[in-house]
């Protein structure tokens, strides 16, 4: 039990030296916002205390299967190394916040990446993790806020995203965004419905 316990103080520690480390980039969309509020989320950046349920979320076999993906099955030390080392290398064009319902509750996570500079374009993602939270309005209130906050204070005037093409609860909450049908793409042997939003100008 001894050396558990050691285990876990070497653990916390290393983690607190992390948060430090891997947080200290600038959110360039959060700018002097400490958080972004919709109707029924709040957005906030990534931080250390958000891991354990990323970790829960990322290992689960139906999460991962909305996510065209496969659930992961590494350590949870293993883990927020690889996310450490995914977030150092692509800070510059990537994004990521938490997805917190009544203020402290952590729910979900979302994205921006691909983000380019040049064409003013950046690619979308979400996750609603908490399943008690599914069917509830909070995807959709996070995908419109999100939006909002882009094209109300960004120069940015196009978000595009993939989504697979049976899941037709996902497009349904685009489309109540603004999100159009574009075109099918094919990646991976899977079928996806490639969507976007263009910024409207006056």
């Amino acid at each position: 039990m001894k050396m558990k316990d050691n285990w876990l103080i070497k653990l916390i520690k290393w983690l607190k030296k992390m948060d430090e480390e891997t947080f200290e980039y600038n959110n360039i969309f959060l700018n002097d916002f400490t958080e972004i509020p919709g109707d029924k989320i709040i957005l906030k950046n990534k931080s250390i205390d958000d891991f354990a349920k990323d970790y829960l979320w990322r290992t689960d076999p139906e999460l991962a299967t909305l996510d065209a993906s496969y659930p992961l099955e590494i350590s949870f030390k293993s883990f927020i190394k690889a996310y450490k080392s995914e977030i150092k290398k692509n800070e510059k064009n990537t994004a990521r916040f938490s997805i917190f319902a009544d203020k402290n509750k952590h729910i979900g996570n979302s994205m921006f990446y691909n983000i380019n500079h040049f064409s003013k374009s950046m690619e979308l993602g979400i996750m609603i993790g908490d399943k008690n939270y599914w069917n509830k309005g909070y995807g959709s209130d996070t995908i419109q806020t999100m939006v909002n906050h882009i094209f109300s204070f960004t120069n940015f005037n196009k978000i595009y995203l993939h989504t697979l093409k049976w899941n037709v609860r996902a497009q349904s909450s685009f489309k109540k965004s603004g999100f159009e049908n574009v075109r099918d793409v094919q990646k991976d042997g899977k079928n996806f419905a490639y969507m976007e939003i263009i910024k409207q100008t006056d």
